[in-house]
């Protein structure tokens, strides 16, 4: 039976300016799973993972048309309050991106901008996310060193956690792991794998072995539109169309 879905898409269109980015995509996330886009280099997956959390709001020239419903809300509708929507979406990027505070400062930055003040909640969040990004246990002593003394792949959990601490209901990642080595990158796939007991998560990654690893779903992406997408196991074995086989086996991207 199909999981709730949390994210629905409805024939979502994106400009810069006057370049169309996304044409006319459509495409629900349900709860608990994991959903990876994929596409060759500037085919609109990036674009279109940042609609999810209005981060494109922050581009003066852009402009969306469609609709993307959370819950059934439309998150694009005037009455939404932005940080409240990017408080339940949480994103990590492509670069770890930690704060220059310390490794404890980072994960609270975003307890702090809501206006939590509680201190002995603030520490309970804190650990609760580093436990949860699986960095507790390389950090409980060091929590008051620069968070920039951590390795690449300690940063990009770290930044996770720091998405984790606000409790969001969906994490998406643009590509978290192409900038770490394979060790790093194995202990990321490990960590969305459990995250998703809890969450909703949708990746970003020109990794096809990655998406083939950790996705329930994966969604093809060219030119600015939705190929195909459905369960990651038909789309690597028996996708519909010949173009998503022609990406797949690496004949073109």
């Amino acid at each position: 039976m199909d999981k709730p879905v949390k994210i629905e898409v409805k024939n979502l269109n994106f400009y810069y300016g006057e370049f169309q980015a996304l044409q006319d995509n459509s495409l629900n996330f349900h709860i608990n799973e994991v959903s990876a886009l994929i596409g060759p280099s500037g085919c609109g997956k990036s674009t279109f993972l940042r609609c999810l959390n209005r981060m494109n709001d922050l581009i003066s020239i852009s402009r969306v048309e469609g609709n993307i419903l959370l819950d059934g809300l439309d998150i694009y509708d005037p009455s939404v309050d932005v940080v409240m929507l990017r408080s339940r979406i949480g994103m990590v990027f492509q670069k770890p991106n930690p704060f220059p505070k310390t490794i404890f400062e980072n994960v609270a930055y975003g307890l702090r901008v809501k206006g939590i003040k509680d201190k002995a909640f603030i520490e309970q969040r804190v650990g609760e996310s580093l436990k949860l990004a699986a960095i507790w246990d390389e950090v409980k002593d060091r929590m008051h060193e620069s968070a920039l003394g951590l390795s690449g792949g300690q940063q990009q959990r770290l930044c996770i956690a720091r998405a984790l601490a606000v409790e969001p209901e969906i994490l998406l990642m643009d590509e978290p792991c192409s900038a770490l080595d394979p060790i790093a990158t194995q202990k990321i796939e490990e960590l969305i794998y459990q995250l998703k007991k809890s969450f909703t998560i949708i990746i970003v990654t020109h990794n096809m072995q990655q998406a083939a690893r950790v996705s329930d779903i994966t969604a093809f992406f060219y030119m600015g539109k939705l190929i195909e997408a459905g369960k990651t196991d038909t789309i690597f074995t028996r996708p519909n169309l010949k173009q998503t086989q022609d990406y797949i086996t690496g004949r073109f991207g």
